[in-house]
């Protein structure tokens, strides 16, 4: 390294001594000198100077001595590694240096060979320090980065690990993968004021990654109104399943609550629809060198997606599949049926996830019982249906099914536009 050392003394023969000595390494541009009387002129130095690395003060200097320096030199933001010289013998002197931050301390008169490895030791410390600040700079910088991304827990584990080259990576593992969507979001696009709109989207978006930071999921896109969630990437998470589950319930449940603001100030915010499926996906950052684009590419990624885009006709909120269902810990919730998504040609078994207290309710008991008629080509379905919306008409997958039926349709396999 180049340093650069700022020499505090008021003996006028000390700078040709201290040049004479180093002269090798000046020529060689491994150090830089500079020279000050007293502790004044050694901080308006400083202040020109802030490059300066450390510091070799004299105690004794006229207007201002070599302890009240080492004391503002500690004060200030950017402390300065200093080496105290002091008459031999003079030992309470420096006790107060070295008490009051210095890094070592040299006698009169002095050693040039104990100066020149006093210098090398201290030098060595300042560059420890400045390896130690970069280092923190950077992860900084990488937390505030993966901080869009990840939950606070999951940026800091990927700071600690060095995520830049562990951890974002592609690589293929099995994840748990939501999708949100927002109904009639064009409509309310082109009948919001831009700054009206910005204000609105930037609430929803904030409020439901603070959910998905709350179970700790990635949040991998956000366009528009829809946002991709991916859990167990980057990191182990064996219960990804159940987190995504709940995840998408709290989600639900924090939506319709803001659906419901926006609807006390006169806007009609649209329906949050969500899907959720697991499987294995390639994951990884995609962004190339310029850019950091943490997400999740194949088959899984798209089945929910596809199951997102399910609940418009379904008239449910959330469809989830039977592969995250089913890896679930203790999952409430009822089967929707066995659906053909687009672009698929095998059926693929979706369930309504439902609350404790709602799955408790009398009417799911009926509502599985119907469905069961439903899966057996029982036609006592229908009567099952009809009675079960004719009391619950607020229930829109009750409803669907029952037009199904009436429609002519039989069984739980179907397939969707």
């Amino acid at each position: 390294m180049s340093a650069t050392i700022l020499f505090v003394d008021d003996e006028p023969d000390l700078e040709v001594l201290v040049l004479q000595k180093f002269r090798r390494r000046i020529r060689e541009g491994t150090v830089t000198f500079m020279f000050a009387r007293d502790g004044i002129e050694a901080l308006q130095v400083l202040e020109q100077h802030p490059e300066v690395d450390m510091v070799v003060s004299d105690i004794n200097m006229p207007r201002m001595d070599g302890l009240s320096l080492l004391e503002r030199l500690q004060e200030a933001e950017d402390k300065k590694s200093t080496i105290i010289v002091s008459a031999y013998g003079d030992m309470s002197n420096i006790r107060i240096a070295m008490n009051r931050g210095a890094f070592d301390f040299l006698t009169k008169p002095i050693d040039f060979s104990d100066l020149e490895a006093t210098i090398d030791k201290t030098l060595g410390h300042v560059e420890m320090l400045r390896e130690t600040r970069r280092r923190q700079a950077e992860a900084e910088r990488a937390h505030a980065s993966l901080s869009r991304y990840f939950s606070p827990q999951i940026a800091s584990q990927l700071v600690r690990a060095n995520a830049g080259a562990d951890g974002t990576e592609a690589q293929w593992r099995d994840i748990g993968v939501i999708f949100t969507d927002i109904t009639g979001f064009t409509s309310l696009v082109e009948n919001t004021k831009p700054e009206a709109l910005g204000v609105l989207l930037n609430e929803y978006v904030g409020g439901m990654t603070e959910v998905v930071f709350a179970h700790e999921g990635t949040v991998a896109k956000v366009i528009g109104d829809a946002i991709q969630v991916l859990f167990n990437a980057p990191g182990e998470q064996p219960d990804f399943a159940s987190r995504a589950i709940a995840c998408a319930y709290d989600l639900d449940s924090w939506a319709e609550e803001f659906r419901r603001r926006c609807g006390t100030r006169g806007v009609s915010f649209g329906v949050t629809r969500i899907g959720i499926h697991a499987g294995p996906a390639l994951v990884g950052n995609f962004g190339g060198k310029r850019f950091f684009d943490y997400t999740a590419y194949g088959d899984t990624t798209n089945i929910a997606a596809r199951l997102e885009a399910a609940n418009k006709p379904l008239g449910t909120r959330i469809c989830a599949s039977a592969t995250v269902a089913n890896a679930a810990e203790n999952f409430r919730g009822r089967p929707v049926g066995d659906l053909i998504l687009r672009g698929r040609s095998e059926p693929l078994r979706a369930y309504e996830p439902l609350g404790a207290e709602a799955f408790e309710e009398p009417r799911w008991l009926q509502y599985s019982q119907a469905f069961a008629k439903l899966e057996a080509g029982d036609m006592a379905a229908l009567p099952a249906f009809a009675a079960l919306f004719g009391t619950n008409a607020d229930d829109p997958l009750a409803g669907f099914h029952l037009r199904r039926l009436l429609n002519g349709s039989r069984g739980v396999r179907m397939e969707l536009d």
